[in-house]
């Protein structure tokens, strides 16, 4: 293990998150693109299928190990992996479950001569907060074996092609070499998206030694791997430009995500943005602060975070000594300039609800020992200093605020110098 342990509340959490490619958990159109996708493979090559649903608590061996990660490798660290145990983790990818089927197959005394492993499902990473992005995306993990003639890098690009046009049609498609662990002549696949090109998933030669290592004869049987996005395709198949479509409330969303015939924007609810001025740790990237927004905020909350967007960066050395003071940062931690936008997809936020927001996020990543708060009431921060910057607060902070509320702690003017004081009336 590389890092602290999930508490019981975080893991539950977890767990407790909709798999929207489980058909148990009600239908979506990531199911669909799913099915179209094997249906595809088992078309052409007339192959057994094998869908498979597992735990998302998987062993390090499985998740790791047995997929000939390093040891020492950076993808175990507690930054990029929720650790469940001292040998156990939320899954990082949906390819933990291929070699537990590996091994099964091995035991199989008559076993199908081609098959296809089809294994979608949630997988936790530590990611930043975007339009494009979150902390519990879907995958799926598409894999064919085949005992007799070998396959080959022709199959491969087969695979791709035929992936690519049922869940993609009439998109191109492009592949480049990637390095993968478990794979040999490993490629990164891309589709055109009007003038650019989109990752959404990566293959390869399933490796030699993983298949002898699960006990199947490698003279005898060979594969391809495959890994794809579901998210990405989905949004990309839809025309949706943000990701927390695919979890909507909003009857008017939630309908249409039920299908993959092109989205038709319902909502024109306006983005607010808040800038914030922070003390965090040296090392803290911007992934880690996204989870720990995630986790302060809860999946409600959460949900009206747009974005988390770092703007600058300036080590504690380079601060002039006043604006250190103003944000009561300490040795080992650096200032980070923050960019929140918020925006609710089913109604507009007020000042007060972006400014409750603002402060949840505040104290979730602010490390230092002054506090400037937006809202009446500030949290309450130990023996730390309060500032609040409420117009209607009886305190007068000793820095002004930016065009969005943030901390300048470059600037010494006070807030009555400046003509956006009122950002914060309600």
């Amino acid at each position: 293990m590389h890092g602290p342990v999930l508490d019981a509340a975080a893991l539950r959490r977890a767990l407790a998150l909709r798999d929207l490619t489980d058909p148990a958990q009600g239908p979506h159109a990531l199911q669909q693109l799913v099915e179209d996708a094997s249906r595809a493979l088992v078309q052409a090559w007339g192959a057994t299928v094998r869908a498979c649903r597992a735990s998302p608590v998987v062993s390090a061996a499985d998740n790791y190990d047995r997929l000939h990660y390093p040891p020492d490798g950076a993808a175990r660290e507690a930054r990029y992996t929720r650790w469940s145990g001292p040998d156990t983790l939320l899954r990082t990818q949906t390819s933990a479950m291929v070699p537990p089927l590996l091994r099964a197959l091995a035991a199989e005394h008559a076993a199908p001569p081609d098959l296809v492993l089809v294994c979608p499902g949630l997988v936790y990473r530590r990611d930043a907060i975007d339009r494009l992005h979150t902390g519990e995306p879907h995958q799926v993990d598409l894999w064919r074996l085949r005992a007799g003639a070998p396959l080959g890098s022709e199959d491969l690009v087969e695979m791709i092609g035929l992936v690519a046009g049922a869940v993609l049609p009439g998109r191109a498609w492009r592949a480049s070499p990637a390095r993968h662990p478990y794979t040999t002549g490993g490629l990164q696949i891309d589709v055109a998206d009007g003038a650019r090109w989109v990752e959404v998933g990566e293959c390869g030669l399933a490796l030699p030694a993983l298949l002898s290592e699960s006990g199947l004869d490698q003279r005898r049987w060979t594969g391809l791997a495959m890994g794809l996005g579901l998210d990405r395709l989905l949004m990309l198949r839809k025309g949706l430009d943000d990701i927390r479509l695919l979890r909507a409330a909003d009857p008017r969303v939630a309908a249409q995500m039920l299908d993959l015939a092109r989205y038709r924007p319902v909502s024109t609810r306006p983005a607010v943005r808040r800038d914030l001025s922070i003390a965090v740790e040296e090392d803290a990237t911007a992934e880690e602060l996204g989870d720990r927004v995630r986790a302060a905020l809860g999946d409600e909350r959460a949900a009206c975070v747009e974005a988390v967007e770092l703007l600058s960066e300036t080590p504690r050395a380079a601060l002039p000594e006043a604006a250190a003071v103003r944000l009561g940062i300490g040795a080992g931690q650096k200032n980070v300039l923050v960019r929140l936008v918020l925006r609710d997809l089913s109604r507009t936020l007020t000042h007060d609800d972006a400014n409750a927001l603002r402060d949840a996020v505040y104290a979730a990543l602010h490390r230092g020992r002054a506090h400037q708060w937006a809202g009446r009431r500030s949290p309450p921060r130990g023996d730390s200093e309060e500032v609040n910057l409420s117009p209607k607060s009886k305190a007068t902070p000793s820095a002004c605020l930016d065009s969005f509320g943030a901390v300048d702690p470059f600037v010494g003017a006070t807030p009555a110098a400046r003509p956006d004081w009122t950002f914060f009336a309600g």
